[in-house]
């Protein structure tokens, strides 16, 4: 497993886990960074995954992580963009 993943989710009644997703793949891909979107809804087992690399048998997503290290989720990647070390958080540079 290599590269940058988002953990995500197709299937959600939250309209704040929806918009979380939306505004991290927004700024990705207005960034041009590639990365790989997980869709945990397909299968329990990526949901574990997301959750044992997060260390929070609770996280939800969006998650983010490069390789197989954790960068955070969406409030650390808001906060990363805001301060200008979206590379950095994100393990890129």
């Amino acid at each position: 497993m290599s590269g940058l993943r988002v953990y995500s989710t197709s299937v959600t009644g939250s309209r704040e886990i929806k918009s979380q997703q939306n505004e991290v793949t927004r700024i990705l891909d207005g960034k041009r960074i590639q990365y790989e979107l997980v869709d945990i809804s397909q299968d329990n087992a990526l949901r574990d995954e997301m959750r044992a690399l997060a260390g929070n048998p609770k996280a939800t997503p969006p998650q983010i992580v490069n390789g197989d290290q954790y960068c955070g989720d969406y409030e650390l990647f808001v906060e990363a963009v805001e301060q200008n070390t979206l590379q950095e958080f994100l393990k890129l540079a």
